[in-house]
């Protein structure tokens, strides 16, 4: 049995953990109803965009441009995986990994070669620390993203995609060329409530078009509950259709991949307040337990002090009759 003096240096020190588990508990549930909002505020953009682009699909002389063309032959497919910069969030990277991995085995059963790309310093250790390689990656921004940080991805990431497996482009940090690629993935973490946060795995490019009772409908929509746009011609565009798709289209994704990083922002926090109150409420049941234990530590040394005061009253009495 420990002593005393272990038992209430357990104490403090669980007691000392609870204190920055809460605090990161209170801290986590701050920031979700902020990330919440952030993800309702870019939704009417979201769904503006898709509407507009699916309007420029209907009114263009044709769908060939290259984000909207499907690659036969495609051999190179950018896997772009966002995780958070810190931890203390549970499960929440591990899951989002694990996806990834699941995504980019799938890719090679399909005959392709996985390009990675990661967001977040979780993810970037992760790959690192396996020697996996990527080429690209950027930190700093996973608990409060702004378009900014998602335009620095797109950009390089759609220039990728036009230039094809076949060629090449600058790093993002400009010091060295790469190869291009066929197909754009994003893998990140979909928020559905504040218990339930869900990894996800979306095709950024080529886009989806598809023809449903002589209406277009494109993609499969920027937020989950963005619904699929049937196109009602109504505009007159200046310049022509097929120049402002051509604009528009690296704009969306862009969008999608900001509308990503919202999410995964709302699930991180969410994940971060699930776990620290889970370890928030292990540490005060570890307290009791250690505070019940010393309390059973300090009743016997005071029943043993109790006996040794009797037994030594009872000694001298014995010797005073004795005398």
């Amino acid at each position: 049995m420990a002593s005393l003096r272990e038992l209430r240096s357990r104490i403090r020190g669980v007691n000392s953990i609870k204190k920055i588990t809460k605090a990161q508990e209170l801290i986590a549930t701050s920031r979700i109803s902020k990330a919440q909002a952030r993800v309702a505020a870019a939704k009417p953009y979201a769904e503006e965009i898709t509407k507009v682009l699916g309007e420029l699909a209907s009114a263009s002389k044709n769908l060939s441009h290259p984000l909207l063309t499907e690659r036969p032959d495609a051999r190179r497919a950018a896997v772009l995986v966002i995780t958070s910069d810190s931890g203390m969030c549970g499960g929440y990277n591990s899951n989002v990994l694990k996806r990834a991995e699941e995504l980019m085995t799938t890719l090679r059963g399909d005959g392709k070669e996985p390009v990675l790309y990661v967001m977040g310093n979780k993810g970037l250790g992760y790959y690192k620390f396996r020697s996996r390689p990527f080429v690209a990656s950027w930190t700093g921004f996973s608990q409060q993203p702004t378009y900014v940080d998602a335009s620095a991805a797109c950009n390089h990431l759609v220039e990728a995609f036009m230039a094809g497996s076949e060629g090449e482009v600058s790093s993002p940090d400009g010091s060295a060329t790469v190869q291009g690629v066929d197909e754009l993935h994003i893998v990140y973490t979909r928020f559905v409530s504040m218990l339930t946060q869900t990894p996800e795995v979306r095709r950024l490019a080529p886009i989806q078009v598809s023809f449903v009772d002589e209406s277009l409908k494109l993609g499969d929509g920027m937020l989950e509950d963005t619904p699929d746009v049937v196109v009602t011609a109504q505009y007159e565009f200046e310049p022509d259709a097929d120049v402002l798709l051509g604009a528009l289209l690296p704009k969306y994704v862009n969008t999608r991949i900001y509308a990503s990083l919202l999410e995964a922002a709302a699930s991180e926090s969410a994940a971060r307040r699930t776990a620290m109150k889970a370890a928030t409420d292990n540490a005060n049941e570890l307290a009791s337990g250690l505070q019940r234990e010393a309390n059973s530590v300090r009743q016997a040394q005071i029943t043993q002090e109790i006996s040794e005061i009797v037994g030594g009253v009872n000694a001298l009495a014995s010797s005073s009759d004795r005398d």
